[in-house]
């Protein structure tokens, strides 16, 4: 089974390297790449989930029509991107229901942070994705978590995928970086390890990056930006269709996940 998730935000990353970014131009680099995943899933006729703050829900009402006529799943990603409060847990999910007039059943904190396990059971999501169980310098410390899938509470969590011994991270990043073919060889070792791969991108990686030094975008982020992500999600999704493998939402995966788990 496979796990496509993509957080749909404002796109904010100019800002953690000092440089002034308004809402409309985040915008505009956002909904541009979300129309490029959603035509490489409609050619590929593969379905996934958008994480979606209500900021970029809210700015981009044609984007998010286009989500769901086209059968991915809208899920919570807080409020303000660059600005998260713990109230986002309970705010995002009433605004994005109201939005969108569906039952928003999972919730992933924005940057992968921590978030409160209370507040997300309180709230009734069926499960929360804020977690990636690996080193990552300055950003995860997380070696000590599970790296599969696991029940806190009534609330499944649903780690990013990682290697099995090393845990070596398999998320967008890696996409970028890696040589596509060891990226793929990787994912699928996880896929067989685990039965399922989970991992997630941005919409502004399939902006083209390279093209706008103002943004002050470090070269490992645009590194393969544009057009060589679409190729990149392309390629990584055509593999795992070989193997025959399902792309399930993650609501879908939550929903078997937790009856297995609370048998």
């Amino acid at each position: 089974m496979i796990l496509l998730s993509f957080d749909t935000e404002e796109f904010d990353v100019p800002r953690e390297h000092g440089v002034d970014f308004p809402l409309d131009k985040a915008m505009e680099v956002s909904v541009y790449g979300t129309n490029k995943i959603l035509d490489c899933l409609k050619k590929n006729g593969v379905r996934a989930t958008f994480f979606c703050t209500s900021n970029f829900a809210e700015n981009a009402p044609e984007v998010m029509h286009r989500i769901m006529d086209e059968g991915h799943e809208v899920a919570a990603h807080g409020c303000d991107h660059w600005q998260p409060q713990a109230s986002d847990v309970s705010r995002s999910k009433e605004i994005l229901e109201r939005l969108t007039g569906r039952k928003i059943e999972g919730y992933r904190q924005p940057r992968m942070f921590p978030v409160s396990d209370e507040e997300i059971e309180r709230m009734g999501y069926l499960y929360n994705s804020s977690l990636n169980p690996a080193f990552i310098p300055g950003r995860y410390m997380h070696l000590s978590e599970p790296r599969t899938c696991f029940m806190t509470g009534k609330v499944l969590q649903i780690p990013a995928s990682v290697t099995p011994w090393i845990r070596f991270p398999l998320f967008w990043l890696s996409c970028h970086n890696l040589p596509v073919k060891l990226y793929q060889w990787m994912a699928n070792r996880v896929l067989k390890h685990d039965g399922y791969f989970v991992t997630y991108f941005h919409p502004w990686e399939f902006y083209p990056l390279n093209e706008h030094p103002e943004f002050k975008m470090p070269f490992i982020i645009r590194n393969h930006s544009g057009k060589g992500m679409e190729e990149r999600l392309d390629l990584l999704i055509r593999n795992f269709k070989e193997k025959r493998a399902d792309f399930l939402t993650y609501s879908e995966f939550a929903k078997m996940k937790r009856t297995e788990l609370t048998k």
